[in-house]
């Protein structure tokens, strides 16, 4: 583990007790956490995308935010859902936010997960799909997202244009050189992993998986990553790419952790998710000698380069900073983390 992060769900509204959390609560107390854990040397902070729901849903404005407020700490999501996306509206944004934080974007997008509606996409005009699912439309999105933030010609130039005429086809503006090598793909089974490998895109791996043969949850994840990996080299792509899983670890070191946390720590859960046979992951809640242990022992978690931390981000700037302190002082030295002194992980070459 080279580097870890964390994910935040997003979520506001009704806390009870009398409390609500706005929208705007929400987002302004990302940058503050984003800010503390930059001072931390944390590596990453990235956020759920979920359309239709109190969740953030446009997370561009967030993530420009808090690249303006850090120096060294990636900004990304996990993941934002490409068929609610215009592909070349969604790369010009990409490209700002790349250039704004200085090449600090991690920028995870996939097919999307269960949504609180039917179909969601479908109000954003995107229709037309015969997958139930809407996968086609995620994944022709995404080709040409691609060919717009690797600064292909996409529109032909007109030669009678008062802002400067020409001739050939223009790409999009900003262009952000190498930001193909910043973009994650988040895959739930092992065919869109190797897919993601054999185009030449980073892997985030979430805490569920949609398949389910009994074998122990972070087995199924690290051959997961280890089927990427192999696509990656079968495809001719050079350096390695970057792996990224997640995981709800709460490391209990106050009363107040036990608390909240004591009795959270289970086993894999096997379900059903979108229609799908899943896998589901467990939650480690535990003093940190004893999450050491349980976390060496979790096949994915040592095998990926980057470990994404889930956090309650219902419970306020101060307390996800001192869950987030307690992992990088005293758990993740032991799993070859190091403060981040200098800004993002090198990811691969093209």
């Amino acid at each position: 583990m080279r580097s870890f992060g964390t994910l935040s769900f997003g979520h506001y509204g009704p806390l009870g007790g009398g409390q609500h959390l706005s929208a705007g609560d929400s987002m302004l107390q990302a940058i503050d956490l984003a800010q503390g854990m930059d001072d931390l040397g944390v590596n990453g902070i990235s956020f759920r995308v979920h359309h239709f729901a109190r969740q953030q849903a446009a997370p561009m404005p967030l993530l420009a935010a808090i690249a303006a407020r850090t120096s060294r700490i990636e900004v990304g999501t996990g993941v934002i859902d490409m068929r609610y996306e215009n592909p070349l509206m969604l790369a010009e944004e990409a490209a700002s936010v790349d250039l704004i934080s200085a090449n600090r974007l991690a920028l995870g997008v996939s097919r999307g997960s269960p949504e609180t509606v039917v179909r969601g996409y479908e109000a954003f005009g995107y229709t037309g799909s015969d997958d139930p699912r809407g996968g086609d439309i995620a994944r022709e999105h995404f080709d040409l997202f691609l060919r717009a933030i690797d600064g292909e010609g996409l529109a032909e130039r007109d030669p009678h244009s008062p802002f400067g005429g020409g001739t050939g086809l223009q790409r999009i503006e900003p262009h952000s050189p190498g930001l193909r090598k910043r973009i994650w793909w988040g895959a739930g089974t092992t065919a869109t992993a190797e897919w993601a490998g054999r185009i030449g895109v980073n892997l985030m791996s979430s805490t569920l998986l949609t398949e389910a043969d009994g074998t122990p949850f972070d087995i199924l994840q690290a051959q997961q990553l280890d089927a990427f990996r192999a696509a990656w080299r079968e495809a001719g792509h050079a350096g390695e790419p970057r792996t990224s899983v997640s995981r709800s670890i709460f490391p209990i070191v106050t009363a107040e952790d036990e608390m909240y946390f004591g009795g959270s720590a289970g086993s894999d859960q096997i379900g059903v998710i979108d229609g799908m046979r899943s896998t589901f992951g467990k939650t480690y809640a535990a003093p940190p000698e004893k999450l050491i242990e349980q976390l060496q022992n979790d096949a994915a978690v040592m095998s990926a380069d980057t470990l994404m931390l889930t956090i309650p981000s219902q419970l306020g700037v101060a307390f996800c900073i001192r869950i987030i302190e307690s992992f990088a002082k005293y758990v993740a030295p032991s799993l070859g983390w190091k403060p981040n002194t200098e800004g993002p992980v090198e990811g691969y070459a093209i």
